[in-house]
């Protein structure tokens, strides 16, 4: 079996998009039916599965898509450039990492789609007005076209019945993310000058639902008490629509000193943030996932976390959850201040998270498709190709 998984997408830095597509990858590698895996990146992306510890395989191939970096060249490249190279390399099923406008005509073989989130319904802000319309046109015709659904929570299944409509919901299914326990963690700090300080750790977009000004209020109610007042505060996520806002925030509170923003970390220096940091906080509004969560639970992290469902479902009674109702900030700084009385907590363990399990679940999915009647891919209607990713990502 001949799987082509496509992750080549906007970020020239690891975002949740690369890291669910290499670590599917790795996950069917272990499956011996699977004899090739060919993982498409995009140019600006090329030295992002050393970054993400993805290690040489004889069995694994990545490719370079032939598209530049802007969003009209990316969308015609998914749109007629991934069938073409579908079609060359004879694959025998293609697995989208993230909703792109999809010619269903063009391909020969079933399609695949992992669905992150719903977030151009739940929190159109993230992408205002004119993209957030586009942001749902290509979301759409992804989810129609596919054959598939890959949702990778029960959260995101049911967000998907609600907004696109039961025909998605019934050719969909639950996959989680594959995580493994951490293999290997820095022996430095990926923080410049680092000052051996106590730290909080969030591992965040800079998007409106991740709630990063949230937590940096929260942060300043916990130095004005004195909680801790040696600690700082790492937040590691790509830079997005609220960079300005949180850089202009920190400034205006004077926590440049204490506040670090950073991105493109390698595995090893996450794993070194999840080990060294006194907890993870996590206040998002909404996720479709929680890959920081159960990260920082796997490496035996203190979690304060919002309480909402994709949260709850992988978190279980691990996590110290919080209402982002009435005075969030006040509950916020309050929540962190009780997690940092407890005691650290041995690491959890997730078998639900396994790759071994997981390549069975994929496995069991494509022999499926794969094995079900020759599939008709009718034409679909034109779609506008000005548009961005389901995570607000330009395309």
């Amino acid at each position: 079996m001949k799987i082509l998984i496509a992750a080549a997408s906007f970020p020239s830095h690891i975002s949740g998009v690369q890291r669910q597509a290499f670590s599917m990858a790795r996950c069917l590698l272990l499956h011996p039916e699977v004899s090739t895996v060919h993982l498409v990146v995009a140019p600006w992306q090329r030295g992002l599965s050393d970054a993400a510890g993805i290690e040489p395989h004889p069995r694994l191939s990545i490719h370079v898509a032939e598209m530049k970096r802007g969003s009209l060249s990316r969308n015609l490249w998914h749109y007629r450039g991934l069938p073409e190279m579908a079609a060359s390399l004879a694959v025998d099923l293609v697995h989208l990492s993230y909703p792109v406008p999809v010619n269903t005509a063009r391909f020969s073989c079933p399609v695949v789609v992992t669905l992150l989130d719903l977030y151009p319904y739940e929190i159109p802000r993230n992408f205002g007005y004119r993209k957030v319309m586009f942001n749902r046109l290509i979301l759409q015709q992804c989810l129609r076209s596919a054959d598939s659904i890959v949702c990778i929570s029960d959260a995101t299944r049911k967000l998907l019945k609600k907004y696109v409509g039961p025909s998605a919901w019934q050719k969909s299914t639950r996959i989680y993310v594959c995580i493994e326990p951490p293999k290997v963690c820095g022996i430095r700090s990926p923080v410049p000058g680092w000052r051996s300080k106590p730290f909080l750790l969030a591992v965040a977009q800079h998007r409106l639902n991740k709630n990063i000004r949230l937590l940096i209020e929260a942060f300043r109610l916990l130095l004005l008490r004195r909680v801790e007042p040696e600690m700082e505060l790492l937040i590691v996520g790509i830079a997005g629509p609220e960079t300005r806002r949180i850089r202009r925030l920190i400034s205006r509170l004077n926590l440049s000193r204490v506040i670090h923003l950073l991105e493109g970390l390698s595995e090893a220096e996450l794993q070194w943030c999840y080990a060294k940091c006194e907890a993870l906080v996590a206040p998002s509004r909404t996720e479709g996932f929680g890959l920081p969560v159960v990260e920082a639970l796997l490496a035996g992290t203190r979690v304060v976390c919002s309480d909402i469902p994709a949260f709850r479902e992988v978190g279980g009674e691990h996590c110290r959850y919080v209402s982002l109702r009435g005075n969030a900030r006040q509950m916020l700084a309050e929540a962190i201040e009780c997690a940092l009385r407890e005691q650290a907590k041995a690491p959890v363990s997730f078998p639900q998270f396994l790759p071994a399990v997981l390549a069975e679940q994929y496995l069991t999915l494509y022999r499926g498709l794969i094995g079900s009647a020759p599939l008709c891919h009718g034409a679909t209607a034109p779609v506008s190709l000005h548009a961005t990713t389901s995570e607000g990502q330009p395309l």
